[in-house]
């Protein structure tokens, strides 16, 4: 316990507080910037056990913000979830730590939070934050959102039917283009690291069972303009379809495939639904035959007319060159297949 003896010292939490910390079993849904900082807070802080999913890989753009990578994670472009679980066992090795390296889609988010009891939002879309809450809605397990983009970062505390989800506040999902992003309003490290602190906060006083020092708020700030505004939280809506009609919209099955532009990047992810694994060997060879292919143990990468394609095992492929979200799919099927 002397590994921990400063944050047992702290009288909110002590030797119950931190035992209940070991005993407990956190999911995080993305590991770039919010993700990785999220993982880093709760691994040094004795969670007992990580579950980090994440479809990325590491890039140099992602170092300025991104804690847990470095230079050799982007050239060897590591899975990000590979790169976070290497680094929290080196971090903390009495934490268990599981990496996932998938799209958190409507097909696996159920199993991803069935045996956890928090889960953390540390992605940058809205159509995972969605996924995140009817699924934690449905199994009654608590959620914290937050978002970070230019120096302006939002976070609320979700306890499913005690307070307000994420569709009570927003009964429709953001069109998109709608919010800024990454991409085009850029984004500041202290930005995160404040959202993070208070993501982190909030999941410790939920595990350690403090739900009354909760600020039950949908918390704003601006760093920059010096700007902070709290507005409190009230009963779940009772026009709410996952609160008050156990409807669930975003776990709907689908068929095919899905595309969404990925902040910040010049390009288009493509997820099949219900597809099996790729043949990462075979699809190397036939790569080879049409332009530039290079391939480690998790992904291949494709340099064709203009376009880079990293595909995953699981078929996933993040299509760089365009944001058209017709073309994305047209080159998937093109070079790998429909």
């Amino acid at each position: 316990m002397d590994r921990y003896s400063r944050q047992v010292l702290f009288a909110e939490l002590g030797s119950e507080g931190q035992r209940r910390i070991r005993a407990s079993h956190v999911l995080i849904v993305g590991c770039g910037a919010l993700g990785s900082l999220q993982a880093e807070m709760l691994a040094r802080a004795g969670v007992g056990a990580l579950r980090i999913a994440d479809r990325d890989f590491v890039e140099e753009s992602n170092l300025q913000r991104q804690t847990l990578f470095t230079e050799r994670d982007a050239r060897e472009r590591v899975p990000k979830a590979v790169a976070c679980v290497a680094r929290l066992r080196e971090i903390n090795s009495e934490v268990e730590v599981e990496g996932r390296v998938l799209d958190v889609n409507q097909t696996n988010i159920e199993d991803l939070i069935r045996d956890c009891d928090l889960v953390l939002d540390g992605t940058d879309n809205f159509l995972t934050r969605y996924l995140i809450n009817d699924a934690c809605v449905k199994q009654a397990i608590p959620w914290i959102y937050g978002a970070a983009v230019g120096s302006y970062g939002v976070t609320m505390t979700v306890r499913p039917h005690e307070t307000p989800c994420l569709r009570c506040l927003f009964p429709e999902m953001p069109a998109p283009g709608s919010a800024p992003t990454c991409d085009t309003a850029g984004i500041i490290m202290p930005a995160v690291a404040t959202v993070v602190a208070v993501q982190v906060a909030e999941a410790l006083k939920l595990l350690t069972g403090n739900v009354e020092d909760l600020h039950g708020a949908f918390m704003q700030f601006d760093l920059w303009r010096n700007e902070w505004r709290s507005i409190k939280l009230g009963e779940p809506s009772p026009e709410c379809p996952a609160c008050a009609s156990a409807r669930f919209p975003a776990l709907e099955a689908e068929t095919g495939n899905y595309a969404t532009v990925l902040c910040g990047r010049q390009a288009v992810q493509v997820t099949p639904i219900n597809r099996g694994r790729l043949n990462l060997a075979q699809l190397f060879e036939r790569f080879s035959a049409v332009g530039e292919a290079q391939a480690n143990q998790y992904l291949i990468r494709l340099r064709v007319d203009g376009y880079e394609l990293t595909v995953f095992e699981d078929g996933r492929a993040i299509i760089r060159g365009t944001e058209d979200l017709v073309q994305a799919q047209t080159l998937y099927a093109r070079y790998v297949g429909s």
